[in-house]
């Protein structure tokens, strides 16, 4: 068992069907809302003018925020504006995370070992705490021992795995990355790390590589 795991979310521990059926759909449906209730917030304009120049009504940034979801971006701003609008749908209770069944028993039994387990999302920081916190089981987010995502670098990138590695005070041999993305996984190995392909229902086809294939966590 390596001494840390850095696992994704999407495809990983968490189905694809639950971010594209219910997270993003909801975040649709409620920016909206969501901007004009605070739009006067620092945060939120703070996230706001990360999104593109001259928005300056919350119906301008919905229409902004629409547009980058469709395009799938990675950007940041983007991804904490969405966390923000998740966190007000767990706490009111219209959302619920879903996790693959496999993944609250391996937490429980690396956190039992003495082994820390680490997330490494495009999401936001925010966005990973809260579906960690809000599952069918509990909170499990005392379970896990570090959470990532792109203020650290993209995830196709070696850099950012070195940098995860230092921030975790390991060498990347020390650590496994598992992730349903093959040209991530490669990222990784290339930094340094060990890397495993998480081959989930629902998961779309990978090209061909040489990576050892997970179905579930060991």
């Amino acid at each position: 068992m390596k001494p840390l795991y850095l696992l994704d979310i999407e495809g990983t521990t968490t189905p694809i069907s639950f971010v594209y059926d219910v997270l993003f759909p909801f975040a649709r449906a409620q920016v909206g809302a969501f901007l004009r209730e605070r739009w006067e917030d620092e945060e939120v304009q703070r996230e706001v003018k990360g999104l593109g120049e001259g928005l300056t009504s919350p119906q301008e940034a919905e229409r902004a925020t629409l547009a980058l979801m469709d395009e799938d971006r990675k950007l940041g701003p983007l991804k904490a504006l969405q966390g923000r609008i998740w966190e007000a749908g767990y706490r009111s209770g219209q959302l619920k995370s879903q996790l693959f069944a496999d993944v609250a028993p391996m937490l429980r039994v690396r956190r039992g070992a003495g082994k820390r387990t680490c997330i490494y999302s495009s999401g936001s920081v925010l966005a990973q705490r809260l579906l960690f916190a809000h599952t069918p089981e509990g909170d499990l987010s005392n379970l896990l021992d570090g959470y990532f995502d792109t203020a650290v670098g993209a995830k196709g990138e070696a850099e950012s795995y070195r940098k995860i590695a230092e921030l975790l005070g390991i060498s990347p041999a020390e650590g496994l990355f598992a992730t349903d993305v093959v040209a991530e996984a490669r990222a990784a190995h290339s930094a340094g790390w060990q890397a495993v392909i998480l081959d989930r229902p629902g998961n779309p086809p990978q090209p061909a590589h040489d990576f050892e294939i997970w179905t579930r966590f060991p």
